[in-house]
């Protein structure tokens, strides 16, 4: 006697309840989730960065409260869907187990506009700085991709189908996966969005340590590097004493030295501060990586190259001239008041350790200008043939005799310790990720175990059947782990496809948008193969757990239920 109405309000009540549920065990959870990953990663979440003592959880019940309130909205608009079905669902057709599944046209429309608007999305520019829109990008095209995924099903499965005709089992598979594909979504939804996080996150972070490793091997082109420790001084990197660079000039096994300096600069009150480096550079820029440039510049100025946060952030290019550059060299020691310096943007480098901007002058314009001939890093080059082992212990004692009583407080590494250290913590830093991933799809796999549960309670009698008709409870078995694999593969090359695109998204607009620098794209196929071979194993063998009830006694006497 439950009219349309109630019938809709008895799902939404339903939802009500599960939600209250699920973000109950959310919170619980996630809670002890975070207090795990404290315990295994420490409080920089794998970073490195602080030692000592174990950080204490910190719970918030605001913040749990406005998650758990997000996990309730989540599962009332989820069972909005199921609702209007309920109301719409005639109810002679329902007590027959037939029903009206949505047509996949209606599926395309929505799909097809999800994805265009994230398009639309992912060339708007930050807003306040941040990349809001193409977040918002994200979401939709997860979106998108999921509403589709029933309409690729057909054409994916549908030359296997002619193919195995005779073949009973794989038959019934694939079949099955064809005209059911209304409930991939349900099934197999939370694999996509997993796994194409999971996608998206992995060619991210390759793509950023590839970019890194490349960047130190060409800023890096000596094998040796010396400076001095104790961090800064006056706002700026202590320098080396130039008697003592000198000296080391002199020693035996040293074929060249190059000098860096370092200062930093407020060209802009409402901006961070920029770092100006002077080091030795040829006509070509090198050894700078280059995203932009060289340019040749005017023969009254003087080259400088620009990271890519100061392009950013000064809305600088190459072949315009530096003009606030210029004017803080109207302060500089030894410069003649008055007739300010013409510094012209030859090139845009790319610059991983300084999100505020830095520039990038020859060494010999500098002191020039300036008289400053104060040096920060010291690279050395050995001669042909030099033990480099024995070159840092005569580099190691010349600091430690050059003013008796106070021994130069040195640090020397060569390049490949430096690119070593620099990855390392690169590899720490992004440990959390890792950690996330491995969430995310166990996450989607337990969807998976949900959804195919409640479809062997739904499918008793259609098993009973099948074992009537002389199916093995093994053979039915195999019908349902074959299923599970049917759309695990479909979920897996949609989340690889979405997980690309997403990736693409993060590399060429989030990143620039929030840090200011660009990485190159990188896709390590080995490891998606890897993710996504272990995803569609994973699922398979959750169906195949999920059910093991289905041939048992209860689908048998299920079939009773027909006669």
């Amino acid at each position: 006697g439950l009219t349309p109405q109630e019938r809709a309000t008895l799902v939404l009540g339903e939802s009500l309840v599960l939600g209250l549920l699920g973000s109950g065990l959310g919170i619980a959870l996630g809670s002890g989730l975070a207090a795990l990953a404290l315990k295994m990663l420490g409080g920089d979440l794998g970073g490195g960065y602080f030692g000592g003592g174990q950080p204490v959880l910190q719970w918030q019940p605001g913040t749990a409260i406005l998650y758990g309130g997000l996990g309730l909205l989540a599962a009332l608009l989820g069972g909005w869907g199921p609702a209007r079905a309920a109301q719409a669902l005639p109810p002679a057709q329902a007590l027959k187990g037939l029903g009206h599944p949505e047509p996949e046209r209606r599926r395309r429309l929505p799909g097809l506009l999800l994805l265009v608007s994230a398009a639309g999305l992912a060339a708007a520019p930050p807003i306040d700085g941040m990349p809001l829109a193409a977040y918002l990008s994200v979401a939709l095209l997860l979106l998108g991709g999921m509403v589709l995924l029933p309409v690729g099903i057909e054409p994916l499965y549908g030359p296997l189908a002619r193919r195995f005709r005779h073949r009973l089992l794989p038959l019934l598979v694939i079949e099955r996966a064809r005209r059911t594909s209304g409930l991939a979504t349900a099934a197999v939804g939370g694999v996509v969005a997993s796994l194409s996080l999971a996608v998206a996150l992995t060619v991210m972070v390759a793509s950023f340590r590839d970019s890194v490793t490349r960047w130190l091997d060409q800023l890096l082109p000596a094998p040796l590097y010396v400076r001095l420790a104790g961090g800064l001084q006056g706002g700026e990197q202590i320098t080396l004493p130039a008697a003592w660079v000198d000296s080391l000039q002199a020693l035996p096994g040293v074929a060249r030295v190059s000098g860096l300096r370092v200062r930093p600069l407020w060209l802009d009150p409402g901006r961070p501060e920029v770092f100006l480096i002077a080091r030795s550079l040829d006509a070509e820029g090198r050894p700078l990586p280059l995203v932009q440039g060289p340019l040749k510049p005017p023969p009254d100025a003087m080259p400088v190259y620009i990271s890519e946060a100061m392009a950013d952030l000064y809305r600088l290019a190459p072949g315009q001239d530096l003009e606030q550059l210029s004017r803080s060299f109207d302060t500089s020691p030894g410069h003649a008041s008055g007739v300010l310096p013409r510094f012209f943007i030859a090139g845009v480098w790319r610059d991983y350790a300084r999100q505020g901007g830095s520039i990038v002058m020859d060494r010999t314009d500098y002191t020039r200008l300036t008289g400053d001939q104060s040096i920060n890093d010291l690279a050395v080059w050995p001669s042909a043939g030099v033990d480099e082992a024995g070159l840092l212990q005569a580099i190691r004692h010349l600091g430690s005799t050059a003013d008796p009583g106070r021994p130069l407080p040195l640090e020397l590494a060569s390049s490949a310790e430096i690119r070593a250290r620099s990855l390392r913590i690169f590899d720490r830093s992004f440990a959390v990720t890792y950690w996330l991933q491995a969430v995310a799809i166990a996450i989607g796999l337990f969807g998976v175990a949900a959804s195919f549960s409640a479809q062997v309670l739904a499918r008793r009698k259609e098993f009973g059947l099948l074992a009537h008709l002389g199916l093995s409870r093994r053979q039915i078995l195999c019908v349902v782990a074959g299923e599970g694999a049917a759309w695990t593969a479909a979920g897996a090359l949609a989340g690889l496809g979405l997980g690309l695109a997403i990736a693409a998204l993060l590399v060429v607009v989030v990143n620039p948008q929030s840090f200011h620098w660009t990485m190159d794209l990188m896709l390590p196929v080995p490891r998606l193969a890897l993710l996504c071979l272990a995803t569609l194993l994973a699922g398979t063998c959750t169906a195949w757990l999920a059910g093991r009830s289905a041939a048992g006694a209860d689908a048998l006497q299920a079939v009773r239920e027909d006669w």
